[in-house]
């Protein structure tokens, strides 16, 4: 049976949630991905172009400093990685993440929250950061989600 792990960044707390749903589901293990600097209700205003989120986003050599690096990866096979879709994609700080360890040999399933818009082309666009991972476009998961509908959704991945 493989180890499985959680890992996720949440600005607001919805990701949390789906996170900590999911890592239920799946008997896995919760890591959440903090910044060095905390995220203000100032610095996610994305009507503002010069938010530090706006910023970030419109910089594609943006790299958000991890306030840790405590993950251990080595001891999982299967990562879920979950982030709040910004600007139609991942935001920066999840290229941080995953640029920040060795991912070789491990399955990364992403899954993501977002107010309107899906995953996208994110998988691709993730896979430089994490070449030697077999990266997994997951799904959505946004609302109130059963336990049983998240395993049967993580068993099929």
């Amino acid at each position: 049976m493989s180890k499985t792990l959680v890992a996720y960044f949440s600005a607001t707390g919805v990701t949390a949630k789906a996170a900590a749903s999911l890592a239920a589901a799946v008997a896995g293990d919760l890591y959440e991905i903090k910044p060095a600097v905390p995220y203000t209700r100032k610095d996610l205003n994305w009507q503002d172009m010069g938010s530090r989120s706006s910023l970030e986003m419109k910089d594609p050599s943006s790299r958000p400093e991890l306030a840790d690096r405590d993950a251990n990866i080595a001891a999982y096979d299967r990562i879920f990685l979950g982030f709040p879709i910004w600007w139609y994609t991942a935001p920066r700080i999840i290229r941080s993440f995953l640029e920040s360890y060795d991912f070789s040999g491990k399955t990364i399933i992403l899954f993501a929250t977002s107010g309107g818009s899906g995953l996208g082309k994110v998988a691709k666009e993730l896979s430089s950061s994490c070449p030697t991972a077999v990266l997994k476009e997951g799904r959505l998961m946004n609302g109130r989600l059963s336990t049983e509908a998240i395993k049967q959704w993580a068993e099929k991945m």
